[in-house]
């Protein structure tokens, strides 16, 4: 395989708020007046050195909070998009986080039409299919929750393809969510939260008793307990693991002791993304080499990520193309 021509990737768990790059931060800060902790790229960089998982979440609000208009969510996706193309992404469901942004004042239409922008745009651009799955604030009222469903219906024209939940799991269960996720797939989206990251299987649990997920993000502390890989299993849910993320957040403490090839083993679909590629120092080029590193070939984790895609079914059909004509490492 030339080392120059990245192999196809899937990428179904990106938070495109975390995307930001030091550059984009600085002109989206300058363009919108919003003070900046430094005024530098280098010094920008260095905000995103994490002590923990709570300190992310104070530089995920600093920096979230410079988006304020429909072009800055419009250049996050298309930078993004860019970005991954050169590490082989053919297709990627984008997360964001719309209702801290209204909290902010920042209007719901401005963020889903920025958004929905890009993606269009992305394809055009950069010949990457874009899906977007915005994400319901775990600390949010149920009244927020329920609106930004609202909002994620009327843009499933557009592009948007599913709900999620993230937020800070350990403080705020999926149970009380229920309501709203029963409008979004009753709305024709899926359902994709967040769980077993930071909390272990009990989340996992409650997310497939009360969200009905079509996939689960992270949920590696699944490989905890047999009979809930059983049931993941039995129900053909896709994992959407993120390897260095895991290990940036201290979730997973060291490589060699990362679940993803237990889960793997015990038949349990895994997708392979970055969570937070610019906050996290990675790319999808680096969580794969890792992946595959523990034994995943490249085309299972093709795979894997198709059988969890939630777009529609021309597009899946041109994804499995790309995934029958590649010559992956390998193959006969």
């Amino acid at each position: 395989m030339d080392s120059q021509a990245p192999y196809p990737k899937i990428e179904l768990h990106v938070h495109l708020e975390g995307t930001i790059r030091p550059e984009c931060l600085l002109e989206i800060g300058r363009r919108n007046d919003y003070p900046l902790p430094a005024d530098t790229v280098e010094g920008l960089g260095a905000l995103y050195e994490f002590r923990d998982f709570d300190h992310f979440i104070e530089v995920w609000i600093l920096v979230t909070n410079a988006l304020r208009r429909a072009d800055d969510f419009r250049q996050v996706v298309l930078d993004y998009a860019a970005e991954a193309r050169g590490h082989g992404a053919v297709y990627l469901e984008g997360i964001f986080s719309p209702i801290e942004r209204t909290w902010r004042g920042v209007d719901w239409d401005e963020i889903f039409g920025g958004y929905c922008d890009g993606a269009e745009e992305a394809r055009e651009l950069y010949g990457v299919e874009v899906r977007l799955t915005p994400d319901i604030t775990r600390s949010a009222p149920i009244e927020d929750a329920l609106k930004m469903v609202q909002y994620a219906v009327k843009y499933r024209d557009r592009g948007i393809v599913g709900v999620g939940l993230g937020g800070e799991e350990a403080l705020f269960p999926p149970e009380p969510f229920e309501p709203a996720f029963r409008e979004a797939r009753d709305g024709g989206l899926g359902s994709v939260p967040h769980a077993g990251e930071v909390v272990g299987p009990e989340s996992v649990w409650g997310a497939l008793r009360a969200l009905g997920p079509v996939r689960i993000r992270h949920g590696i502390r699944a490989v905890e307990d047999p009979a809930l890989m059983r049931e993941l299993r039995a129900r053909g849910i896709v994992l959407d693991v993120c390897p260095i993320s895991n290990l940036r957040t201290r979730a997973v403490l060291s490589p060699d002791r990362h679940p993803l090839p237990r889960l793997i083993e015990n038949g349990i679909p895994c997708s392979i993304s970055t969570d937070n590629p610019a906050m996290f120092d990675t790319d999808l080029t680096r969580d794969h080499e890792l992946a595959t590193s523990f034994g995943s070939s490249p085309r299972s984790l093709y795979e894997s990520a198709l059988a969890g895609v939630l777009c529609d079914a021309e597009t899946k059909t041109r994804l499995e193309a790309i995934g029958d004509s590649y010559g992956w490492p390998g193959r006969s």
